[in-house]
C-alpha cells in the first residue's frame, strides 16, 4: 500500500475545477471498458456517475484515481496530472472502493490511526481528526469496538471515514451503499450531502436512481463505457423532450380555468379530466405561480396541486435500453 501524505491547507487549490477528466480509454484485451470518457468535477459539487452493471464505472474510477494506467487521456486533480506511479496528485484523493478495506480484528479507532499513519498524520493532528471522523460517520460511541462486531451499514460508514483523514478535496465514492441495511444507507447519504455542502468535490458511482436524484448536482450517465450522456435532472429530462404535468383541483368552472392556462407562457395543453384541470409544461414550477395568479382572478380557489416532473428512470431508460434496480 502506498503513502499518501495529506495536503497542507495553503496548497489547497483555488481552481473551481477539482477534477478533469480528458478523453479517457482503457481495454482488456478485445473488450474496450472505458471509451473517450470526459467529464469534470467542481468544488462543491456532487457529481454522479451512474450506469448498469459492466458499464465502465468502476474502471473509470480506478483510472481517475491513477489505480490503472488508461490507454487513451488523462485526469487532472487540482491541476496535477494523475499517473499510477506518482502521489502528488493523489494526496488531493479520498477513495472509498466497493470492497470494505478495514482490519477487522482492529476497532474503529485503530483502523482510523494506521490509515491515518498512512496518510502522514501523526502525534495531536492524528488524534484531532480520527476524533472528527469518528463524529462525522456517527461512529464515536463505537470507536473502542472491533470491527469484526460491526454491521455492514456500520462498516461503509468507517470505510468512508478512512477516506476522509487527510482532508482530501476530492472524495471518490463507489458504489458506497451496496448491501446496507435502509437506516445506514440513509446515514450515508446524509453525509455525502454535508461533503459537498462543505466545498468538497465528490464523485460518486451508483446503481440506485433514487440515490442520483437525491444528492447529486450532476449525473453522467454511462453506458458500454461511453458517457452517453450529462447534466443536471433537468437538464437530462430536457433531452427527451418530456413536459411536468400539473394537476389542478378548483372549485368553479373548470374549462374556464383550463382555457386561461392554455394561453399561459410556458404552457403546451390544458385540459378538463377526471374532475381536474390537467396541464403539461415545459416547467412546471416556474409557471405554476402564472397558474395560480389565472385561477385567482377568475374566482376560482384551487384546493389542492400535483406538480410531477419526469425523472432519471425515464431518461436512463430511454439511453440504455436497461433499468436499473430500485
Amino acid at each position: 500500500m502506498e503513502v499518501v501524505e495529506s495536503v497542507p491547507a495553503e496548497a489547497r487549490p483555488t481552481s473551481a475545477q477539482v477534477l478533469v477528466a480528458s478523453h479517457l480509454g482503457k481495454r482488456f484485451g478485445d473488450r474496450v471498458a472505458v471509451d473517450d470518457v470526459c467529464f469534470e468535477v467542481a468544488a462543491g459539487e456532487t457529481y454522479g456517475l451512474l450506469g448498469p452493471n459492466g458499464a465502465g464505472k468502476t474502471t473509470t474510477i480506478r483510472l481517475v484515481c491513477g489505480l490503472l494506467r488508461p490507454d487513451a487521456g488523462e485526469t487532472l486533480i487540482a491541476g496535477r496530472q494523475v499517473s499510477t506511479t506518482g502521489t502528488l496528485a493523489k494526496r488531493y484523493v479520498g477513495y472509498v472502493p466497493q470492497d470494505i478495506a478495514l482490519y477487522p480484528d482492529l476497532t474503529a479507532r485503530e483502523n482510523l490511526r494506521f490509515f491515518g499513519r498512512l496518510y502522514g498524520l501523526h502525534g495531536k493532528a492524528l488524534n484531532h481528526r480520527v476524533g472528527k471522523v469518528l463524529d462525522l460517520v456517527g461512529l464515536s460511541e463505537r470507536s473502542r469496538d472491533r470491527v469484526e462486531s460491526f454491521s455492514g451499514g456500520m462498516k461503509r460508514r468507517l470505510n468512508i471515514g478512512a477516506g476522509l483523514l487527510h482532508e482530501p478535496t476530492l472524495l471518490v465514492l463507489d458504489e458506497p451503499t451496496v448491501g446496507v441495511d435502509p437506516q445506514s444507507r440513509h446515514a450515508v447519504m446524509e453525509s455525502v450531502r454535508s461533503f459537498g455542502a462543505a466545498g468538497m468535490a465528490v464523485l460518486y458511482t451508483t446503481h440506485y436512481m433514487e440515490e442520483a436524484e437525491r444528492l447529486c448536482d450532476r449525473v453522467g450517465i454511462i453506458d458500454h463505457g461511453r458517457l452517453v450522456a450529462e447534466g443536471t435532472r433537468r437538464e437530462l429530462v430536457a433531452k427527451l423532450g418530456e413536459h411536468d404535468r400539473i394537476r389542478l383541483s378548483a372549485t368553479g368552472d373548470l374549462g374556464v380555468l383550463a382555457d386561461r392556462c392554455r394561453d399561459l407562457d410556458g404552457i403546451d395543453s390544458a385540459d378538463v379530466k377526471d374532475g381536474q384541470v390537467q396541464l403539461l409544461a415545459r416547467d412546471g414550477r416556474r409557471v405554476l405561480p402564472s397558474v395560480l395568479e389565472a385561477a385567482k382572478r377568475i374566482g376560482t380557489p384551487v384546493r389542492s396541486v400535483e406538480v410531477a416532473e419526469p425523472d432519471l428512470e425515464a431518461v436512463f431508460l430511454h439511453l440504455t435500453g436497461t433499468a436499473l434496480r430500485e
